[in-house]
């Protein structure tokens, strides 16, 4: 099943600017899950030289797999809605060209921290926005344009870049979301990306509360990402899952690797250097998954985490997003 014929695009997200149901300084002891909260590792300090930025030549793999070979740079937002970081700053004004150079530069300095890994660019596109009140399809959601949304797939398969798909869950459910956004998952430089933060049980409200996926809801994720690829013959894809609250993956312990897509758990959430590196430690360091990530935040994360500081977490991030 495709996008809904005529489902209205949201154009002024209100609640869904990630981590809006924080305080600014979360860390993972505000968890409800009832784990226990790791210390957080003391990052390596990386000595580097001045390198050649021209990206390093590496084998691909044999499937087209991204990872481990690339290491994922995006910028993440909303198009209609500058509140909701460098991606809608710049797709407000459509300038998608001046969004690509932002992102070409920030690229520079992972280089010059790591220069072994090549960068791949991307897009996290938020597809469907968490809202403050009930909708009419009772899910608490509104769907990004379909057009805006092919637009970002399109620039990128042309500059040779990715796009994330990110879904708010809301109360539709894993299942139905990823029914939405199907048609752009099969396109080969289209991944998907799923926020926990906002999938929401009867009675809860995005914003009002932190919500939570399961393992069983991953493992859904991943088998249909394996089904999507198989059946348009395309490399596998890449699955993201927000965490920044133990208590946002339900049952982590049960989740493996399946063959035929990749899986990242990105940590999220904004705060200061010691608070990012102490969830890190928490959601990351004490519970590895196939791949890591770490997402930044220009404006709230004071002072801004380096690329050297970034590349000195253990395990080294895979992909890193910017807000």
């Amino acid at each position: 099943m495709g996008q809904s014929d005529g489902q209205d695009g949201v154009t002024a997200p209100a609640v869904g600017a990630d981590d809006s149901g924080q305080d600014g300084d979360q860390s993972p002891d505000a968890d409800t899950a009832g784990n226990d909260q790791a210390t957080a590792p003391e990052p390596t300090e990386i000595v580097t030289a001045t390198v050649n930025l021209d990206q390093p030549e590496t084998a691909a793999s044999a499937d087209g797999s991204l990872l481990p070979q690339y290491r994922i740079l995006t910028y993440y937002g909303h198009p209609h809605d500058s509140n909701m970081g460098i991606l809608g700053q710049y797709g407000v004004e459509n300038d998608l060209d001046g969004l690509r150079a932002e992102l070409e530069e920030q690229a520079e300095e992972y280089q010059r921290a790591d220069p072994s890994r090549p960068i791949k660019l991307a897009f996290e596109v938020i597809a469907s926005v968490a809202q403050g009140s009930e909708q009419d399809d009772g899910s608490w959601l509104m769907n990004t344009d379909a057009p805006t949304i092919q637009e970002y797939i399109d620039y990128a398969a042309a500059h040779d870049m990715l796009v994330f798909l990110d879904v708010q869950i809301g109360r539709r459910g894993v299942a139905e979301e990823l029914e939405i956004v199907r048609q752009f998952l099969e396109q080969p430089n289209v991944h998907l990306a799923l926020d926990p933060e906002f999938a929401m049980e009867e009675g809860e409200v995005p914003g009002d509360h932190i919500g939570s996926v399961t393992d069983a809801d991953v493992l859904y994720a991943q088998e249909f990402l394996v089904d999507v690829s198989t059946s348009a013959g395309i490399p596998p894809k890449v699955l993201i899952v927000h965490q920044f609250l133990l208590s946002m993956i339900q049952n982590k312990e049960n989740i493996t690797a399946i063959p035929g897509v990749q899986l990242v758990v990105v940590m999220d959430g904004h705060g200061p250097p010691s608070t990012k590196l102490e969830t890190y430690g928490a959601v990351i360091s004490t519970q590895p998954l196939e791949f890591s990530g770490v997402k930044l935040f220009y404006d709230q994360d004071i002072p801004l985490l380096t690329a050297r500081e970034i590349i000195g977490l253990d395990p080294v991030p895979d992909l890193i997003i910017y807000q």
